[in-house]
């Protein structure tokens, strides 16, 4: 099966490290990163896409992509 998960946080240290680790559990960046200012926080915002392939396990919406 392949997973995709999008990866968002506040422009900080704790992104990075989000990805940091999906990158570390296999999952692959897939697209360009985004970056946008939200009004509410008054902050920036980023967001990353990533991609997993997983053999052998079947999708379903009940899968918790957090697991993997």
């Amino acid at each position: 099966m392949k997973l995709y998960r999008f990866l968002s946080g506040p422009d900080d240290s704790s992104f990075c490290h989000k990805v940091t680790a999906a990158l570390n559990k296999g999952w692959h960046l897939f697209g360009s990163p985004t970056y946008s200012y939200d009004k509410q926080t008054k902050t920036m915002r980023c967001g990353q896409a990533v991609v997993k392939d997983v053999e052998g396990q079947e999708y379903g919406p009940s899968t918790k992509l957090s697991d993997w």
